[in-house]
C-alpha cells in the first residue's frame, strides 16, 4: 500500500507506511522509506526533453542496432504504445534493448539466469527478450547474445565493469540464448495447439494446467504465456496456474518435511513485534563451544501466527531464547537438532532458524511435558554426535574450495553449498566438465591436509581487516558482519592479520564463514569426492564425502577393482555375464568419482576383449557349420538324397547357422534345415531353407513349423526361401530332426 505525492519539481513520489495482507487490511510496516522515482533514464529524459525514457539517446542507438538484426520488412521503431501498436513490433523492441541492458549489468556485477531467486529472474527477462525476438522481430538464432558487444561499445566508457566484463556477458547470455532457443520452437507449438483446441472450443482462456506445462517443461515463465496468449485473443487463467504451481510446492515441501519436520516462518511483522518489545537478538555464541550443554531462558513462545506467554501440548512450535547453543540453518550448514528441557519437561527440536537475528527452535513437547513459559530456565542439549558428522563435512567443504581453485583456476568462486550430515555439496563456477585426472587432484589436496593433521582457528575481526587478507574467500551475495568470523586451515587468524598481503596465505584455505568446525583436519579421517555434474550454464557441482561414509565409499570401490581383476581371467559368456553385473554394481556404487572413471574404462577394456573373442568365435561358428553342412550335403548328393538334415553344433549362434543354410541352398541346391543346441540354457536355434528349383508342393514354413513341434519350439519367416525358429527343449533333439526327414522325405519322394 502506497500513498503518492507530487513534490515541488513534480516528482512522483511514494510514501510507503503499510502492508495490505490477504483479508485486505492495512498492517504498519516495521520500517518505512521514501521512493522518489528519479533514477538516470528518467533524469535523461528531462533534460533531453523527451515524453519517454525510450526516445531518449540511452535507448534510440540500441533501437538501430536492433533494426538491423530484425528480419526483412520489419519497420524502424517509431515509439508506438498500446493500441496504436498493432503488431507489437515497437513493444519487441521495448523489451530486446531494456533486456539486453538488465543482463548486461547483472551479469558484469557477478549474478548469472539461473533456476532459483533473483538468477530466476535474470533467466526469464532473458527468455522474454529472445522470444519477443523471434515472434515479432523475426531475428536469427543468437540475435540477442550479438546486442551484446554494441551495447558495451555505447555504455562501456561510462561503466567501465562492461569492458572488463564483456566476454563474460557475451558467453553467458549466448549460452542461456542457445539453451533457450533449443526448446522454444517446441514450447510454441505446444503453445498453440492448446491455444487452437481452445479456440476451436469456443474458448477465451487457456488452462493453467497448459501453462504450468510451459514453464515446468519447456522454461516459458507465465508473463510470456499470458503475452502470447494476448496474441492469440485469449486470457490465461492465472488461478489454476498458481493452483498447479502450489501443488508442485507442496509435494517438494512434503519432500522436505519428511526429511527435516515441518518449519515455521516469522515474518517481518513478527520479528518487528519481538525488536518494539525490546528483545535484543538471540545471542548464538554458544554454538561454538561444544560439545557443552548451555544454560538460557525462554523469551518468546511463537505459534507460527502469533506469541504467547504460556504452552504445552503443540505439535510444531517455535522457541525464542536468550542464548542458545543450536546452530541455525545458514551458510549452506544444515541445523543442528536436539533438546530443550527444564523443570516442564523435554521440548524436542527438529529444526533451527535464523529470522532478524532471532533464533527459532522449532519442535514439540514430549508426552508428559508441563506447560512452558516465557521466562523459564532451560537447558538446550544439542545432538553433538549429529553435528560430529556435519562438522568435518563443513570443514572439508572449505579445503575443497581451495583445491578447486588450486586445480582449475582462480576463476572458480562458489555458487552454493549444502553441509548435511551425510555428505557436503559444492557448487563453484567453471565453464567445462573437470575432467578425471583433475577430480584425483582436488580429493588428494584435500586428504593430504587431513593426513597433516592441520589445526583449524577461528576468529571474529573487523571485516575491513578481514578483507585485507590475501586469499580469502567469500560467497558473492552474502552480506556479511561487521565483525565478521574468519576460518583458516593450518595457521592461525592472527599469524594472517600480521601480515595479511602475504603470498603465503594463497596456499592454505581462508574464509569468511560463521559455521561449526572441526578443531583439526585428522578429525576428517577421510574425503572421498563422489561425483561432479554440471547443473546450469558455467556451474559445477561436487558432492562429497568424509570420515567413515569416505572409507566405505573407497572400499567399495577396492571391492569392484577386485571383481574386474577376477573378470579379466573370464570368457564366452561368464565373462558376459559378469562384465554386466560389474557395470550394474559400478553404475549405482557410491564411490570416488576418479576411481568410477578408472573402472569404466577397465570394464570398457573387458568389454573390447570380450566383443573380439565374440568376432573371432563368430567366425570360427561360421566355418564350422558351413563346413559340416556342405559335408552333410555331399554325402545327401551320394546317397540320392534330396534334401539334407544335420545338427552343426555351433551353440545358439544364429549368424553361423544361417550362413550355412544359405551356402547349401546356393552350392548345392537342396532343401536344408540345421539344428544347432546349447547344453546349459537346453535351448535350440532351427533355421531350413528351400531352393527356388524345389517342387512348389513344398514350402520351407510347411516344413520347418511341425519339425520343431517336439523342442516346444516357434518359428517364422519364409521370405526368400528361408525360415528360423527357436526351441526350448533340446533333449528332444533326435525326435525333431526325425520328424524334419520323415517329413521332406514324405514330401519329396
Amino acid at each position: 500500500m502506497m500513498t503518492l505525492h507530487v513534490l515541488k519539481y513534480g516528482t512522483l513520489c511514494s510514501f510507503r507506511p503499510f502492508n495490505r495482507e490477504a483479508d485486505g487490511s492495512l498492517r504498519t510496516l516495521p520500517a518505512k522509506h521514501v521512493d522518489t522515482g528519479m533514477g538516470f533514464e528518467r533524469l535523461t529524459s528531462i533534460l533531453q526533453n523527451k515524453m519517454s525514457n525510450y526516445d531518449t539517446d540511452i535507448f534510440m542507438p540500441l533501437f538501430d542496432a536492433i533494426h538491423k538484426l530484425a528480419g526483412d520488412g520489419i519497420q524502424r521503431y517509431s515509439g508506438k504504445v498500446g493500441s496504436d501498436d498493432v503488431d507489437k513490433v515497437d513493444m519487441a523492441y521495448r523489451v530486446v534493448a531494456d533486456h539486453i541492458r538488465t543482463l548486461s549489468f547483472a551479469i558484469a556485477d557477478g549474478s548469472q539466469p539461473g533456476n532459483e531467486g533473483r538468477e530466476y529472474v535474470l533467466r526469464r527477462i532473458l527468455r522474454r527478450a529472445v522470444h519477443f525476438g523471434h515472434q515479432k522481430l523475426k531475428t536469427k538464432p543468437k540475435f540477442f547474445s550479438s546486442l551484446v558487444n554494441f551495447f558495451v561499445q555505447m555504455m562501456g566508457d561510462v561503466f567501465p565493469e562492461l569492458k572488463d566484463n564483456e566476454k563474460k556477458i557475451h558467453d553467458m547470455i549466448r549460452d542461456e540464448e542457445e539453451s533457450f532457443e533449443n526448446t522454444l520452437a517446441k514450447g510454441y507449438e505446444k503453445f498453440k495447439k492448446a491455444a487452437d483446441a481452445v479456440k476451436e472450443n469456443g474458448g477465451t482462456v487457456l488452462s493453467g494446467q497448459d501453462a504450468f506445462i510451459l514453464w515446468d517443461t519447456y522454461g516459458y515463465p507465465i508473463d510470456l504465456t499470458e503475452v502470447m496468449a494476448i496474441d492469440y485473443g485469449l486470457t490465461v487463467d492465472k488461478e489454476g496456474f498458481n493452483a498447479s504451481m502450489e501443488e508442485a510446492r507442496q509435494k517438494a515441501r512434503n519432500a522436505r518435511h519428511k526429511a527435516g519436520g515441518n518449519s515455521i516462518v516469522m515474518d517481518a511483522n513478527a520479528t518487528a513485534q519481538l525488536r518494539n518489545q525490546g528483545l535484543a537478538s538471540t545471542d548464538d555464541s554458544p554454538k561454538f563451544m561444544w560439545p557443552k550443554e548451555h544454560g538460557s531462558v525462554v523469551k518468546a513462545i511463537y505459534t507460527g501466527s502469533e506469541y504467547i506467554a504460556t504452552a504445552s501440548g503443540y505439535e510444531d512450535l517455535g522457541l525464542v531464547l536468550e542464548s542458545t547453543s543450536f546452530y541455525a540453518e545458514q551458510g549452506g550448514q544444515i541445523y543442528d537438532t536436539g533438546r530443550i528441557e527444564g523443570s516442564f519437561g523435554t521440548f524436542n527440536v527438529n529444526n533451527v532458524q535464523v529470522f532478524a537475528g532471532y533464533v527459532l527452535h522449532i519442535g514439540s513437547f514430549t508426552e508428559g511435558s508441563k506447560a512452558l513459559s516465557v521466562g523459564d530456565s532451560v537447558i538446550c542439549k544439542v545432538d553433538y554426535d549429529r553435528r560430529t558428522l556435519i562438522a568435518p563435512n563443513h570443514t572439508c567443504t572449505h579445503m575443497l574450495n581451495f583445491a578447486l581453485r588450486e586445480v582449475l583456476g582462480d576463476h572458480v568462486d562458489q555458487k552454493g553449498s549444502i553441509v548435511l550430515p551425510e555428505k557436503l555439496r559444492f557448487d563453484f563456477s567453471h565453464g567445462k566438465p573437470v575432467q578425471p585426472e583433475d577430480l584425483r587432484k582436488i580429493e588428494s589436496i584435500v586428504n593430504q591436509q587431513i593426513k597433516d593433521e592441520l589445526d583449524v582457528y577461528a576468529s571474529e575481526i573487523k571485516l575491513e581487516d578481514a578483507k585485507r587478507i590475501n586469499g580469502l574467500r567469500a560467497v558473492f551475495g552474502e552480506i556479511y558482519p561487521d565483525p565478521v568470523r574468519v576460518v583458516s586451515v593450518g595457521r592461525k587468524v592472527e599469524d594472517l592479520l600480521a601480515n595479511p598481503e602475504s603470498k603465503e596465505w594463497l596456499s592454505i584455505s581462508t574464509e569468511l564463514c560463521g559455521g561449526t568446525h572441526i578443531s583439526n583436519t585428522r578429525d576428517a579421517k577421510a574425503f572421498a569426492l563422489i561425483s561432479e555434474e554440471g547443473i546450469a550454464k558455467g556451474v559445477r557441482r561436487i558432492t562429497a564425502v568424509t570420515a567413515g561414509c569416505a572409507s566405505q565409499a573407497m572400499e567399495l570401490a577396492s571391492s569392484i577393482d577386485c571383481d574386474v581383476s577376477e573378470a579379466s581371467q573370464l570368457e564366452g559368456a561368464i565373462l558376459d555375464k559378469q562384465i554386466a553385473s560389474i557395470k550394474n554394481k559400478l553404475d549405482a556404487a557410491a564411490i570416488p568419482a576418479a576411481r568410477k572413471a578408472d573402472l569404466r574404462g577397465m570394464v570398457s577394456k573387458l568389454e573390447d576383449q570380450l566383443r573380439k573373442a565374440k568376432k573371432k568365435m563368430g567366425e570360427q561358428n561360421i566355418q564350422k557349420a558351413v563346413k559340416t553342412a556342405m559335408d552333410a550335403a555331399e554325402a545327401a548328393l551320394s546317397e540320392k538324397k534330396p534334401f539334407c538334415v544335420t545338427h552343426v553344433d555351433v551353440g545358439l549362434d544364429t549368424t553361423a547357422v544361417r550362413e550355412a543354410v544359405i551356402k547349401v541352398m546356393a552350392q548345392k541346391g537342396l532343401p536344408v534345415m540345421l539344428f544347432s543346441t546349447d547344453e546349459s540354457s537346453n535351448k535350440a536355434v532351427i533355421y531350413a531353407g528351400v531352393p527356388p528349383n524345389t517342387p512348389s508342393g513344398f514350402k520351407v514354413l510347411d516344413w520347418l513349423t511341425p519339425s520343431i513341434a517336439p523342442l516346444k519350439g516357434r518359428g517364422g519367416g519364409g521370405k526368400n526361401g528361408v525360415a528360423q525358429g527357436q526351441g526350448n527343449d533340446a533333449s528332444q533333439l533326435k525326435e525333431a530332426m526325425e520328424l524334419a526327414n520323415n517329413i521332406a522325405a514324405m514330401k519329396l519322394s
